[in-house]
């Protein structure tokens, strides 16, 4: 990996640049890239996917550390040239998929294999790529995100603040959820207009079934479509009052105020 190009020789030579349709904006300095790899590990040999990797500044870190072998996978096709250049200088360390990340089979891309997350996510899909991973039927072994700051606020978020929300109870429900890292704007190529923030979420062992987490996917989306109001009258819905009561919240308490244990309850007093 020490003997590439610099990346940005490397777009140039190519004559490529961020496409705002994509929500790109790339990460070229190999010292915060590793700070990012080291922050997501030890992976100790297992596979790390990518998702959006584009001239592949992270990709690189990625390959230096002790993974087994990196997954990308690339929705522009611009990129895959060069991402099979590296591949071709990885030993094979490196696969590269093009495709869409929202529509990707990740359990067939591991082939078996234990899987951890590692993305500088493209902004404009980061939040539905990581309600997917999260409800989907596929688990990594841990996730490290980056988001723009407001959205990794959102993530990490505590009850009472103006940050949480469903996207909140949601992650914390299935994961321990951290900042580990922030990021100005002019650490980007080019700079976007906001701040950005790497989240870590790491499963817990208790995490909720598929059932209930449906559940608490049409809970939240009411009590947080409605946050202003009590709950009795944003989850009406849903049952109320006395769907409150059944999980032992009061029907007065207005959706910023539950902590995730209580929105778990509430998911699970709908099908009671």
């Amino acid at each position: 990996m020490t003997e590439l190009p610099p990346l940005r020789d490397v777009l140039e030579a190519h004559g490529l640049s961020a496409d705002k349709r994509f929500g790109q904006h790339f990460l070229l300095d190999l010292n915060v890239t590793r700070k990012i790899a080291r922050l997501a590990g030890p992976f100790e040999g297992n596979v790390v996917i990518e998702v959006g990797p584009g001239p592949g500044g992270l990709t690189r870190a990625l390959l230096e550390s002790d993974a087994a072998q990196v997954v990308v996978v690339e929705k522009d096709r611009r990129f895959i040239p060069l991402l099979e250049d590296l591949a071709a200088a990885s030993g094979d360390r490196l696969a590269v998929v093009e495709g869409d990340a929202l529509k990707v089979d990740e359990t067939a891309l591991l082939e078996g294999r234990v899987g951890h997350l590692v993305s500088n996510l493209p902004y404009n899909v980061g939040t539905p790529l990581l309600i997917k991973w999260l409800t989907g039927p596929w688990r990594p072994q841990s996730l490290t995100l980056m988001f723009q700051k407001e959205v990794a606020d959102r993530v990490a978020a505590r009850p009472g603040t103006a940050a949480y929300g469903r996207l909140t109870v949601i992650s914390q429900a299935v994961c321990e959820a951290r900042v580990v890292m922030d990021l100005p704007a002019r650490a980007f190529t080019p700079p976007p207009k906001v701040a950005s923030a790497v989240v870590r979420l790491d499963p817990r062992a208790d995490a909720p079934s598929s059932d209930t987490l449906k559940a608490l996917e049409k809970v939240t989306a009411a009590a947080f479509g409605q946050r202003r109001k009590m709950l009795r009258s944003s989850l009406k819905s849903l049952g109320g009052a006395t769907l409150c009561e059944a999980a032992g919240i009061s029907p007065d308490a207005r959706a910023e105020t539950i902590d995730v244990a209580g929105f778990l309850r509430l998911a699970e007093a709908t099908g009671t």
